[in-house]
């Protein structure tokens, strides 16, 4: 029930090994920092060139930086149709830093043909891997690591976070100290990562109680999640599989695979747990 294959399907996804060995999905939080130390190639080195703010668009191509002579044909990364062509020929899987990009220290790495756009700030270390969007006012804040074909919208805060690969977030989201399968948040959702009182998240699902350890614990949300516009989950969510949010929802505690949860649902769940 509380298992990572329970939320996840981890086969050929390239963070997989963050899971290993672990009993329950939510101590990979804890591995989060390390697992960055240990994986991240930086390689933004060359282009921050002594400054933070990027002030020219560049194109990261087989390695090389492009600083001229490029076009650009705008499209959704994601789906591979963000074109990249120097002297009539397309640059597949490059990757295009817009000028108006903060890169705050070198221990970055962005991936193939992925986008960041003008006024996205990232701090290291972070792992941004390919075809993957941050948009807009991104604010990436470090010990955050960013799979394949994901979106980190305008004005979306992450921090010791990871989205496992097609997770998009693509409006106004706040993630801390959370884990994102194949999920779509609906504009304006925050994952709540501290509790008001001071204290560790301390989890009670079906009678049982489970002592995370963890004084910042945001949410678990399985593959094929989705949350309606302004929901916001309270520190130690867990949504399985398939969950549907519906707008406007205050959610916490653990939900299983396929529930739709609604308001009048979570009034009687909220006097179940009492």
């Amino acid at each position: 029930m509380l298992r990572v294959e329970n939320f996840f399907d981890l086969e050929s996804n390239p963070f997989a090994d963050l899971f290993e060995t672990i009993e329950y999905v939510w101590e990979a939080l804890g591995r989060i920092k390390d697992y960055i130390k240990g994986h991240l190639q930086p390689n933004v080195i060359n282009l921050r060139r002594d400054t933070s703010l990027l002030t020219k668009t560049l194109v990261i191509h087989e390695g090389k930086v492009i600083d001229s002579g490029f076009t650009l044909e705008h499209g959704d990364a994601t789906k591979g149709k963000f074109i990249v062509k120097k002297d009539g020929e397309v640059l597949s899987q490059a990757s295009v830093i817009y000028a108006g990009a903060a890169l705050l220290d070198n221990e970055i790495q962005i991936g193939k043909g992925t986008v960041i756009e003008p006024g996205a700030l990232i701090k290291g270390p972070t792992i941004i891997l390919d075809n993957t969007e941050v948009r807009q006012g991104a604010y990436i804040r470090g010990n955050v690591m960013v799979g394949n074909k994901c979106v980190v919208g305008h004005t979306t805060e992450m921090k010791s976070a990871v989205m496992l690969g097609e997770s998009k977030a693509g409006h106004f989201a706040y993630i801390g100290d959370s884990i994102l399968g194949k999920v779509n948040l609906g504009a304006g959702t925050k994952l709540a990562n501290l509790k008001i009182v001071e204290s560790a998240v301390v989890l009670r699902i079906r009678g049982k109680r489970y002592d995370t350890g963890l004084r910042k614990f945001g949410a678990i949300l399985g593959d094929g999640v989705e949350t309606g516009c302004n929901t916001v989950t309270a520190p130690g969510t867990l949504l399985g599989k398939g969950v549907l949010v519906y707008p406007n929802a205050a959610v916490r505690g653990y939900h299983p695979p396929n529930t739709v949860i609604r308001l009048k649902q979570l009034q009687k769940y909220r006097q179940r747990e009492k």
